[in-house]
C-alpha cells in the first residue's frame, strides 16, 4: 500500500529504507539476463562478485554469489558473456544499494543466441521493418558521410582510405564508439541519431570488423535495430565480412559486405565517372556528326534536284503556257465577241424590219381618235370628225367627211 506522507509528516531515511526493502522481499527470485561486465573472485573468499549490464540500455545491476555457484560455470563464464541468473533482489539498507543473490549461473551458448536472433528477425519482418520498399536509395555523390565506427580501428581506415581514394573531395564526419561488448548498443543508437539528425549528412555507414558471433550481437539489438528503421537518412550497413549477416544488415537500406565494400558502394570512383562521362561525349560527338552528315547529305539531293539547280526553269515553263493559255482565251472571246455581233446585226435587221416606223417609211398612216384610240374600221370614225394622223416624219389633223364603207 501507499504510505501516507506530507511535508508536516515525513518519514526518516531509514524508514524509506526499510519500505524499500520490504518492498523488493516481496518481489520474491526472478530470472534475470544480462551480460557480465566485472568479476571479482578474491582468494579465499566465498563470495564471488559479478556486476550485470543490459547490453541495450546503460543500466547495471550488482550480482553476489557464492563460490560453489560460480565454480560450476567458471570455465565457460567470465568478463563479456551473456549469462542467465536465476537470483533474488536484495536491498542493503545501509547504502540503499539493491543487488541480487544468485542461486544458478547459466551461460547463453551461441545456439540459443542464434535461436533467439531468428525470433527477433522472424518478428521485426512481421512489421515490415525489413520490407524493400522501406529501403532509401543512396544520393549519387554524398557531400557529407556520417561514419559509425570503431575508435582508430581497420573499418575506419578502410573506409576513409577507399573512398578518398575514389573521390578526394568527400568529407565524412565521424563518431568513434565502442563496438563490442556492454557498451556497443547504447554509444552505436546514440550516434546514429546524432547523425541523423545533422541535416548536411546524406548517409551514415556502421562499420565494423570481422568477428565472433558474441562480438557482433549489438549489431542485432532491436534497439539499434528500430533505431535505424526511424532514420531519415540513408543508412549502409558495413559489420563484419561476407558470411557475417547480423539484423542491422537486414533494416539498413544497402548492405556492404566488408567496410571497403561500403566505401565503393557509397562514393561513386572520379576516375570512372570521367570516363563515363568522355564515353558520353564521344557518344554525343558521334551522334551529332551523324545527324550533320545526313542532314548534308539530305541537302546535296535536294541541291541536286532541277528545280534546285535552275529555279527559272519551271517559272519559264509556266510562263509559256500561260502565255498559249491567253492567246486561245483571246481568240476565243474574239470569236464570241464577232459571232455576237453578228447575231445582233441580224437581230437589228430583223427588229428594224418590223418596226411600226418602217412601215410608216413605206407611205403607211396610222389615224387615232382624241384620245389616242387606233381607228381601225370605218366605222369607228364619224363625219366632221376630226382624228390625228401619224406618217413616218411627223403627224398632222384630219377631218371625216365621207365614211367610204356607208
Amino acid at each position: 500500500m501507499a504510505v501516507n506522507t506530507s511535508a508536516q509528516s515525513p518519514l526518516p531515511v531509514g524508514e524509506v529504507s526499510r519500505l524499500i526493502g520490504g518492498w523488493i522481499d516481496r518481489l520474491g527470485a526472478v530470472w534475470v539476463e544480462g551480460q557480465i561486465t566485472q568479476l571479482s573472485r578474491r582468494p579465499g573468499a566465498g563470495v564471488v562478485f559479478l556486476t550485470l549490464r543490459d547490453p541495450s540500455y546503460d543500466i547495471s545491476v550488482g550480482v553476489t554469489c557464492y563460490r560453489q555457484v560460480f565454480d560450476a560455470v567458471a570455465d565457460v563464464v567470465s568478463e563479456g558473456a551473456r549469462v542467465i541468473v536465476h537470483a533474488k533482489p536484495e536491498w542493503y539498507a545501509p547504502r540503499g544499494q539493491l543487488s541480487l543473490r544468485a542461486a544458478e549461473i547459466r551461460p547463453v551458448g551461441v545456439g540459443e543466441l542464434l535461436a533467439r536472433l531468428e525470433q527477433l528477425k522472424k518478428s521485426l519482418a512481421a512489421e515490415g521493418l525489413f520490407a524493400p520498399e522501406r529501403k532509401k536509395p543512396l544520393p549519387f555523390l554524398p557531400q557529407l558521410i556520417g561514419l559509425v565506427c570503431g575508435r582508430a580501428s581497420a573499418a575506419e581506415r578502410d573506409v576513409l582510405e577507399n573512398a578518398r581514394h575514389r573521390w578526394p573531395a568527400v568529407r565524412f564526419e565521424v563518431r568513434n564508439v565502442a563496438v563490442q561488448g556492454v557498451h556497443a548498443v547504447p554509444q552505436v543508437t546514440q550516434a546514429v541519431k546524432e547523425l541523423d539528425a545533422l541535416d548536411e549528412v546524406d548517409v551514415i555507414i556502421v562499420a565494423r570488423g570481422g568477428g565472433s558471433v558474441e562480438d557482433l550481437l549489438p549489431f542485432s539489438d532491436e534497439q539499434l535495430v528500430r533505431t535505424v528503421a526511424d532514420c531519415r537518412t540513408p543508412v549502409v550497413s558495413a559489420i563484419g565480412h561476407e558470411p557475417d549477416n547480423p539484423l542491422l544488415d537486414h533494416v539498413a537500406d544497402l548492405r556492404a559486405s566488408t567496410p571497403t565494400d561500403a566505401a565503393k558502394k557509397v562514393v561513386p570512383d572520379v576516375g570512372e565517372e570521367l570516363q563515363r562521362v568522355q564515353a558520353l561525349r564521344d557518344r554525343a560527338r558521334r551522334c551529332v556528326r551523324a545527324l550533320v552528315e545526313r542532314e548534308e547529305r539530305g541537302l546535296a539531293h535536294a541541291l541536286a534536284r532541277p528545280s534546285m539547280e535552275d529555279p527559272h526553269r519551271m517559272v519559264d515553263e509556266r510562263a509559256e503556257q500561260i502565255a498559249a493559255l491567253a492567246d486561245r482565251s483571246r481568240r476565243t472571246l474574239r470569236h464570241l465577241l464577232d459571232r455576237a455581233e453578228s447575231e445582233l446585226a441580224h437581230t437589228h435587221a430583223r427588229v428594224v424590219a418590223l418596226s411600226p416606223a418602217a412601215t410608216l417609211r413605206r407611205g403607211y398612216a396610222v389615224l387615232q381618235k382624241a384620245d389616242g384610240h387606233v381607228v381601225r374600221s370605218p366605222q369607228e370614225a364619224s363625219e366632221g370628225e376630226a382624228l390625228r394622223a401619224r406618217v413616218a416624219e411627223g403627224e398632222f389633223t384630219v377631218r371625216v367627211e365621207d365614211r367610204a364603207g356607208n
